[in-house]
């Protein structure tokens, strides 16, 4: 599939998603989030897939905002509709089936730092820079980042930055727990190919289970506790746990066949 704003790169089932509207610095219309949404809907269930990483083109941003110029004429309804549609493309990619990284190469505000959230977890690279501008607009953020923001630094650091619309750099987002490294500019995408390729040798069943149990977590009408049980017993009659505890006992490395 051919993709209008989405550069692809598939390095041994490690799949590079770059957004690419440089000149844009990124940012995402509406073309960006149909590329997106049918690119994760393209490789959810791929067997060949180990995971992907989400970055953006050029050297000043990852993804600055959403396109400001496609608010012209948004009323209730339609703004409603706006942000239901972007929030259920983020959704997507934060209930993916594979680990999915965010290598943030530069600007990440607005919907770029939504984008990034919705990602399971980011990379920054020292240029980095995140933020939650909108009010600065008028408005609010719509793609879900008044609820991310809190889950990764806590009610009192997000309402901060979502009410003063300030940027903080990578080794603040760091010491807010928004990132899970800071890296020197260039080495974010080739340690994000190191984790993916590591969680590539576990097994895929287990892998993706986690994944839905710990999004689970912030679902008000999940009962994480019990999806916990259910799955574990269903893992229990998988070919992968029969392997990986034989594998164990025989002080062997496992082969996972994902079944």
């Amino acid at each position: 599939m051919n993709f209008e704003h989405l550069l692809i790169d598939n390095n041994d089932g490690i799949i590079t998603v770059t957004v690419n509207r440089p000149k844009a610095l990124n940012a995402l219309n509406r073309q960006v989030f149909t590329d997106l949404k049918n690119c994760f809907e393209q490789y959810k269930g791929d067997a060949s897939v180990k995971g992907i990483i989400v970055t953006g083109a050029g050297e000043k941003a990852f993804v600055a905002g959403a396109d400001i110029k496609e608010f012209d004429g948004l009323d209730a309804e339609k703004g409603q509709a706006l942000s239901k549609r972007g929030q259920d493309i983020f959704l997507q990619i934060e209930e993916f089936d594979k680990p999915v990284i965010a290598v943030v190469n530069g600007f990440a505000l607005g919907g770029g730092c939504e984008l990034a959230m919705a990602c399971h977890f980011r990379i920054a690279e020292e240029n980095a820079r995140f933020g939650q501008p909108e009010v600065n607009l008028g408005i609010i953020p719509g793609y879900a980042g008044t609820q991310r923001l809190v889950r990764y630094m806590g009610k009192g650091k997000a309402l901060e930055l979502l009410l003063t619309a300030d940027m903080i750099d990578a080794q603040t987002a760091l010491r807010y727990d928004l990132v899970n490294y800071v890296l020197p500019k260039g080495e974010g995408i080739p340690k994000a190919q190191k984790i993916i390729a590591k969680i590539a040798t576990k097994a895929p069943i287990a892998v993706s289970e986690t994944i839905k149990l710990v999004n689970d977590y912030y679902k008000s009408d999940a009962d994480g506790f019990a999806g916990e049980s259910e799955a574990f017993g269903r893992i229990c009659d998988t070919e992968d746990f029969k392997e990986g505890a034989a594998a164990f006992v025989e002080k062997r490395k496992a082969n996972f066949k994902g079944k």
